[in-house]
């Protein structure tokens, strides 16, 4: 996992619950570790997954629902990071459709072995989406949160459904955005 997603996690959490909320996440989850997370470097999944699991233990909090608050503020936050993919979508489908093959693409090209998960998409009749998620990671609620911090970006209703899950024994998950003004 890239220390980029570290540094959003931390931002995220100093500023809902202050500093003293970090360095006790870090000193619960990860007592070995120095705490600091260098943007492009790579750390063990396991350190995000224990950071979580610590975070829904304190805050008494189902980890789902903190992973996909992260990637709800981690879309914001790369936004400001990197706005050329923000500015070359000019609605959230462009967007959502650009991911796998723009942004995923330009990430490579930054960071030396990202593991990124990997999209494929239908457009169904009824105007929909359907992304199909595969990673190993199994991060589907990150994903989840991630089209929702898009949503909000570009002022769109959404209805996210994932009908099928890696989770329950799928190779892949089906995210389906219908979207609430026409795309």
């Amino acid at each position: 996992m890239k220390g980029i997603v570290f540094n959003i996690l931390e931002e995220m959490v100093i500023e809902k619950c202050g500093m003293a909320a970090w360095n006790e996440l870090l000193e619960t989850a990860l007592p070995d570790e120095d705490g600091a997370f260098t943007a492009g470097k790579s750390y063990p999944d396991e350190n995000l997954f224990a950071l979580v699991h610590a975070a829904s233990a304190k805050l008494e909090t189902p980890a789902e629902q903190i992973i996909s608050g992260l990637g709800e503020y981690m879309f914001g936050e790369l936004a400001k990071r990197y706005p050329i993919f923000i500015e070359q979508a000019p609605d959230l489908k462009t967007f959502l459709l650009s991911v796998d093959q723009v942004i995923h693409t330009e990430v490579r090209k930054l960071y030396d072995d990202p593991n990124l998960p990997s999209f494929e998409y239908t457009q169904l009749d009824s105007g929909a989406l359907l992304m199909e998620y595969r990673s190993p990671r199994k991060l589907c609620i990150l994903a989840e949160g991630l089209i929702r911090g898009a949503a909000h970006h570009y002022q769109t209703p959404i209805t996210l459904s994932h009908p099928t899950c890696m989770h329950t024994g799928s190779d892949h998950c089906d995210l389906i955005v219908e979207f609430g003004d026409e795309q």
